[in-house]
């Protein structure tokens, strides 16, 4: 009997190795059909969990109340199971290179933990290679067993994207691949239990590895090239939104905006893909540039509202500015490589006081990772500009009068950076706003 049947029937678990935007989903969606064991480092998160509440917001609290899966932060609970995925971050170094730590330290977990006629699955972000040349040696050194006859690997990219209720597990075809024929099989019939768009089998695991380290260097260039038309349109004084709103009328025209790269995707994965092609004596030259294009942008931001406040005579050491969003994209809690920080550091260097407020991000994190404590929507006021960084809902509910009331009442005009475009350009404009936008 195959390891899929005797998990199908309940004989055997499956495993979940990081419980955060990626694992946590995949857990609770298997856990509809199969035993599930969920296992975190983080105790406290797992406490929030088996409370009920999700901190992540992809599932929503009722979701967590009501699953199965047992959620744990005893790494020893992974040998009731013997199907293992593991989804933790791969996110880069300051000099961004690879920092595999993650992804090493859960393969040093597992693998203390690894049971004969195991199949183990990454989803981790790698470039390729990572999975049988790095992951595997951990697997058998710490588990003592051998890959290949005692249990087998594979790879799965995850593709869920974080705060999209659309794009979901069950809704985007997943890449599987296995070492071999017979463990490709069941992995793909056990992804198939949950993923109703179906699976694609990947002719190998370095090809899936491949597959989805360029999807995201994909988007990543273009949204850079979107970025220096904003630079080159600015110059002219053209509205860049306006340009791109009259070429999309043409079929083939593809729809990116400029905006700020973040997140633990887009804005890392080229690194890893560029570090290996370093590696083997290749320097890349249209990814890099492209990153390097995207990693500046939040200077550029800083740089022009500068501009703005001296156009509206009010003096840039002294100003006071409000940063409405601190999270890498709308709707989504998680402020993890957040270019709007680039922003913030930004103009403290050019002695300006910046107040942040979202109410959509982890207080908790961002105070963690970046030292910064939110302000209160409702505690900002006598302000000199105002950034809208983040098109959360929240934010584009917003009237004119409730950005009024953000201002100073100086007699000045009030100077307004709207990232992503999501107000009236003309109407505030009309109104007085020394208005930009990317």
């Amino acid at each position: 009997m195959s390891l899929y049947e005797d998990i199908l029937s309940g004989r055997e678990k499956l495993s979940l190795v990081g419980l955060g935007y990626v694992g946590m989903p995949i857990a609770v969606a298997f856990a509809r059909k199969i035993k599930v064991v969920g296992f975190d480092l983080n105790a406290a998160k797992i406490d929030l969990y088996k409370s009920g509440v999700d901190p992540t917001n992809e599932v929503g609290d009722e979701v967590i109340r009501s699953t199965k899966v047992e959620f744990t932060a005893d790494a020893s609970r992974l040998r009731e199971a013997k199907f293992h995925i593991v989804a933790v971050p791969t996110p880069v170094n300051d000099d961004h290179t690879p920092d595999l730590t993650p992804v090493e330290g859960a393969s040093r977990i597992l693998g203390q933990n690894l049971t004969k006629g195991s199949i183990v699955v990454f989803e981790s972000t790698v470039y390729p290679g990572v999975t049988e040349e790095i992951c595997v040696p951990i697997l058998e050194k710490e588990s003592g067993l051998t890959c290949g006859v005692d249990f087998k690997i594979g790879y799965s990219p995850e593709r869920i994207n974080p705060g999209d209720k659309v794009h979901r597990l069950e809704t985007i075809t997943k890449i599987v691949s296995g070492m071999d024929e017979e463990t490709l099989d069941e992995i793909a019939h056990v992804y198939e239990l949950v993923v109703e768009a179906g699976v694609y089998r990947a002719e190998s695991i370095k090809v899936a590895e491949a597959a989805k380290v360029i999807e995201n260097s994909q988007r990543d260039i273009n949204i850079a090239f979107m970025n220096e038309l904003s630079i080159i349109f600015n110059k002219m004084g053209i509205d860049t939104k306006s340009v791109l709103a009259a070429a999309g009328t043409k079929w083939n025209f593809l729809n990116f905006q400029p905006g700020l790269v973040g997140g633990h995707c887009i804005g890392v994965d080229p690194y890893y893909l560029t570090y290996k092609a370093e590696q083997l004596g290749y320097h890349s030259q249209i990814i890099l540039s492209g990153r390097r294009i995207n990693d500046d942008m939040g200077k550029y931001v800083a740089e022009n509202l500068v501009k703005n406040l001296i156009r509206a005579d009010i003096p840039v050491k002294s100003a006071k500015v409000a940063i409405l969003g601190f999270t890498f994209k709308e709707n989504c809690p998680d402020t993890r490589n957040t270019k709007i920080v680039d922003i913030y550091n930004e103009l403290k260097e050019y002695g300006i006081t910046a107040l942040v407020t979202d109410d959509n991000a982890d207080a908790d994190e961002a105070k963690r990772l970046y030292g910064i404590e939110f302000t209160p929507m409702a505690d900002i006021r006598d302000c000199d500009a105002v950034i809208l960084a983040v098109a959360h809902d929240s934010y584009k509910s917003l009237g004119m009068a409730e950005l009024d009331a953000l201002y100073a009442d100086s007699g000045k005009a009030k100077v307004l950076t709207d990232l992503k475009g999501i107000l009236d350009k003309k109407e505030y404009i009309k109104a007085g706003y020394v208005y930009w936008r990317l």
